[in-house]
């Protein structure tokens, strides 16, 4: 990775809540609310956004867990703030701590690790799992 990201450092995501969002199996709506699918989407996509200015170009993010606790509604049209603190980093992964906001509120906690690893690494292991 390029010198530069931090412990500290924060990335956000800012998006309001759709149809698509809802909790759903096999297209049927359990909830007309924001899911704790999309929750993990949206907290993986913060993480990753850490990480994007300081990729080199043979190197790319994989995830390598999502820890997290959804912990209250979000309904369609509302906006949510998703922010990812990088809170631990080695030389092969870095570790953010995530929170989501709809407005005040504090609907979602969670920690998201990503390995930064060589293209050419990830592609034989993508290879291997194909066999």
């Amino acid at each position: 990775m390029k010198d530069g990201i931090a412990i500290g450092q924060k990335a956000t995501v800012t998006t309001k809540v759709t149809s698509d969002m809802f909790a759903q199996f096999e297209g049927d709506v359990v909830h007309p609310a924001y899911s704790t699918v999309s929750m993990v989407y949206h907290m993986e996509w913060a993480s990753r956004k850490l990480i994007l200015p300081y990729l080199e170009d043979e190197e790319e993010g994989i995830g390598g867990g999502v820890e997290m606790k959804h912990l209250g509604p979000a309904c369609v049209g509302q906006e949510i703030t998703i922010t990812a603190t990088v809170t631990s980093l080695t030389s092969k992964s870095v570790i953010s701590n995530v929170e989501v906001r709809r407005g005040l509120d504090i609907i979602g906690t969670g920690s998201v690790v990503q390995f930064v690893l060589p293209k050419k690494v990830i592609e034989e292991k993508l290879a291997t799992a194909k066999l």
